[in-house]
Order: C-alpha cells, then structure tokens, then sequence
C-alpha cells in the first residue's frame, strides 16, 4: 500500500508540474497546445476515481486513461521533435549546412534540441506521469486484514 500511495503522489506532484510549465509558457494558443491539459484532467481523474471507488473496473479505466495520455505524450513528442527539425535551417550553427548534414544528424539534434524552439522533454514528462499513474494500478494492495499475513490482491 505504501508503494501504490508513493507512486500516487509522484503522479500528483507531476501533474502539478506539468502544469505549472504549460502555464508559464502560456501553452494553449493552439487546439494542439490545448492537448496536454486535456491529458493532465485525464490523469487526475485517474488519481481521483480510485479514491472514491477502489474496484477492479475502476481500476481497468485508469489504465484506459493512463494509456491515452501515453498516445498523446507520444504525439507530443513527434510534434516538438518535427517542429525542431524544420526550424533545423534557420539555426545559426547549421544554416549554411543543415541540408547536408546526414539525415540522424538533423533527427538527433531537432530531439536533442540543439535546434528549434520546442522542448521534446516536456511531453515526454507528460507520458512519464502517465506511466506512473499506471505503475500504481499495478502495486499491490493489502486486504482489509492488517499485519505481515495478509493476502496480497493484484488488479489485472
């Protein structure tokens, strides 16, 4: 139970994170910025809906949900990656050799964010939430039944 509560708390303070860095980039100009607080309510009410009923089910559409924002974070990802990479040109660095640098050179550096503006790591912090929350659906939990005996019930 202690794990489950830890990697529920790590969940909840990433989401607070996260928001807090999509507020302070003002990110939500676009329906696509608009995406990743769509998946921090997704993740939230995936640490909430637990809370109110702990049962096997509810627990099935956490990881639903969970797994939704993985696929946006994923997304995320290959938007801030190709965004970078088609700035790749306009960085004083490459702009006279963006085009001939070999094609995992241009790839590495638009994920490293060597070039453009977009960070790959911020949708990425995105999916690891996710995998937390999903991580606590998968921790054991103890039976009403206190002390070293008690039967451990694993939520497939």
């Amino acid at each position: 139970m202690t794990l489950r509560r830890g990697l529920i708390g790590l969940t909840v303070l990433s989401i607070l994170g996260t928001a807090f860095e999509l507020a302070t980039e003002r990110h939500w100009q676009t329906w696509e910025q608009c995406l990743p607080w769509g998946a921090l309510v997704l993740l939230a009410a995936g640490v909430v809906l637990p809370a109110l009923h702990d049962s096997p089910r509810v627990i099935m559409a956490v990881r639903w949900l969970a797994s939704a924002v993985l696929l946006v974070a994923l997304f995320g990802v290959y938007v801030h990656v190709a965004a970078n990479h088609e700035a790749g040109f306009l960085d004083q660095g490459n702009a006279g050799t963006w085009e001939t640098l070999p094609a995992l050179s241009r790839w590495w550096s638009a994920l490293t964010k060597s070039v453009g503006p977009t960070p790959p790591l911020a949708p990425g912090m995105l999916a690891q939430t996710a995998f937390l929350l999903l991580l606590a659906t998968l921790a054991r939990r103890t039976s009403g039944r206190s002390g070293p005996s008690a039967p451990a019930v694993v939520y497939r």
